[in-house]
């Protein structure tokens, strides 16, 4: 978890991609954590990557220990704008 944290700081100190980055090498380690998909998915959602990012939010939610958790990555995801397979936005 402190190479996740690390992660974090390094996104918002040099950017989201550096970041996810470093997150990707996570995923044999946290992989089961719900903590490593949250912070997945809001750095691919940062770097404009919607559709994997929903799916990172979904794992992450399927993870959550508890409601609050569970109900603030439901909101993160459903504000996610991602396009249909003709590159337009449903």
């Amino acid at each position: 978890m402190v190479a996740l944290n690390r992660a974090i700081a390094l996104a918002e100190y040099d950017s989201p991609d550096v970041g996810l980055a470093l997150v990707e090498r996570l995923g044999d380690q946290l992989g089961g954590h719900h903590a490593f998909h949250a912070a997945r998915a809001e750095l691919l959602r940062l770097v404009g990557r919607a559709g994997e990012a929903r799916d990172a939010y979904d794992r992450a939610i399927s993870l959550a220990g508890n409601g609050a958790e569970t109900a603030h990555l439901s909101r993160r995801r459903d504000q996610l704008v991602v396009p249909t397979e003709n590159g337009a936005r449903p």
